[in-house]
């Protein structure tokens, strides 16, 4: 092919160097790697071809291919995600059971991590344990971010933000009080000075094994065991109690990108975030693990339960009560309660009803309304922070339980034990005169406007006053009044 004048030649012929040959090349070389391993086609190696003697166009039209080749996996491949749960409120069963499948679940979707949203005053000591060891099993990274600000990861939070991969704070939140004491079930009612060393002693051994495992501050941890100590998110940082500060989630994402965790990169800069919800069996065990609702369920077993003796047959209250109670018992053996609250409480309910016919003139209602008082304090007193009952709930219940005593029980005790008021029953104890002689088998009285049939063991007179003692059928019994 021969140039124009003045126009260096371009070659388009078959020589080593030329666009034909070097097309060759990469189609032999590239083409049949790729159609081996089912990437392209034979149409890209026509293409390839084709463009060996082709101009400008054919070239253009061979770049736009490769760029579609090139391009074509990366936009098919799935965008990284990471899943995200929120935990708000005291660490219970029903959070340790939440953070359990939420890990299976992320795991399942390939998550580049798990966060876990997190504001607590604390929680239960076996919760917290089964937080931390799922935390420990999980095959993907976990990431606990203490938000939004104002949050706070207190008592048994500070154990789990320590236990996660990574530990991240938003401005203004704070950590830390981890005191044993503060932990639910970890503290009995009452201890002495050795027993409260041995718990703190193993609370800051356990808490200083959780933050050597991610190389966190053990020094700070062991303080906030054995000294209450609590920090803001600002100092945690600088302490290495935490590894990130962010202002929300689309911030901590950013940092974690490239983040090397467990021996794995994350990418999260464009991750799909997806929440897992909460099932509705772990929102409702949620909702009934908490003293306020266990508290009802106290309160309805007493009311049910007293309101079926006092009125027998009624039924629903009693089927109520044993229902309520049986629920009880059963979260009682997950929450911890004081048996020394409990007595007091049955306490009240006693003198309560026995004010109702002991002549004490309201002394011991006052000491029942003050035994509930103090019961309904001290029975989740065990129960660490966030299982406590509140004024807000103990003063209502206190007078409601008064008034129902007072006023229904009392009622219906009083209606049980007031003389009968209709029937012949009423006739027992009137004195009328005999319209007939009356012996062991035969007699008339004549007594509320109706002729009765009478016997008597002494023989009576007609006329001669007799006095009724007993009803037996439609027969009175009578004796001779004297």
């Amino acid at each position: 092919m021969k140039g124009n004048p003045g126009v260096p030649s371009v070659g388009y012929g078959s020589g080593p160097g030329s666009p034909a040959a070097r097309a060759e090349k990469m189609n032999g070389f590239h083409g049949d790697a790729a159609e081996g391993s089912g990437l392209v086609g034979p149409g890209l190696r026509a293409a390839v071809a084709a463009c060996a003697g082709g101009g400008a166009r054919a070239r253009r039209w061979l770049l736009a291919a490769a760029a579609a080749f090139i391009a074509g996996p990366v936009l098919g491949a799935p965008a990284p995600r990471v899943d995200l749960i929120e935990i708000t409120g005291p660490i219970g069963p029903a959070a340790a059971e939440y953070v359990s499948r939420s890990i299976k679940v992320a795991a399942a979707d390939r998550a580049q991590c798990l966060v876990v949203r997190l504001d607590t005053p604390g929680g239960l000591l076996d919760s917290m344990k089964d937080i931390v060891q799922a935390f420990y099993a999980s095959p993907v990274p976990v990431v606990v971010f203490v938000a939004p600000e104002g949050s706070s990861a207190g008592s048994a939070g500070c154990f789990i933000t320590l236990a996660a991969d990574v530990a991240a704070m938003a401005p203004h939140s704070n950590i830390g009080a981890a005191h044993p004491v503060e932990l639910g079930g970890l503290v009995p009612s009452q201890t002495d000075d050795v027993m409260a060393k041995k718990l703190e002693s193993y609370g800051a051994s356990y808490i200083e094994a959780v933050a050597n495992k991610h190389n966190r501050n053990a020094d700070w941890a062991r303080s906030a065991v054995r000294e209450s100590a609590s920090i803001t998110s600002e100092k945690a940082l600088e302490l290495k109690v935490v590894d990130i500060i962010a202002r929300d989630l689309p911030d901590l994402l950013a940092q974690l990108n490239g983040r090397l965790v467990n021996g794995r990169r994350l990418a999260t800069a464009d991750a799909q975030v997806t929440a897992i919800p909460l099932l509705a069996r772990e929102r409702l065990f949620q909702m009934l693990w908490r003293p306020e609702v266990m508290f009802v369920l106290m309160l309805i077993a007493v009311y049910g339960i007293i309101g079926e003796l006092s009125s027998p047959g009624a039924i629903l209250p009693g089927v109520a009560g044993a229902i309520a109670l049986i629920l009880l018992l059963y979260m009682a053996s997950i929450v911890p309660i004081n048996i020394a609250g409990v007595a007091l409480v049955i306490l009240s309910i006693g003198l309560f009803v026995i004010d109702l016919f002991a002549p004490t003139h309201g002394v011991l209602t006052f000491g029942a309304i003050v035994s509930f008082f103090l019961g309904s304090l001290l029975v989740f007193d065990r129960a660490g922070s966030g299982f406590q009952l509140s004024l807000t709930a103990v003063i209502p219940a206190t007078l409601t339980t008064a008034a129902f005593f007072l006023f229904v029980v009392g009622a219906g005790l009083r209606a049980q034990w007031a003389p009968v008021r209709a029937g012949p029953e009423t006739m027992i104890g009137k004195v009328v005169p005999a319209q007939t002689g009356i012996s062991r088998d035969a007699g008339r009285v004549f007594v509320e406007g109706e002729s009765w049939s009478v016997r008597s063991e002494e023989p009576i007179t007609e006329g001669q006053p007799v006095e009724i003692v007993g009803v037996e059928g439609l027969v009175l019994k009578v004796r001779p009044k004297k």
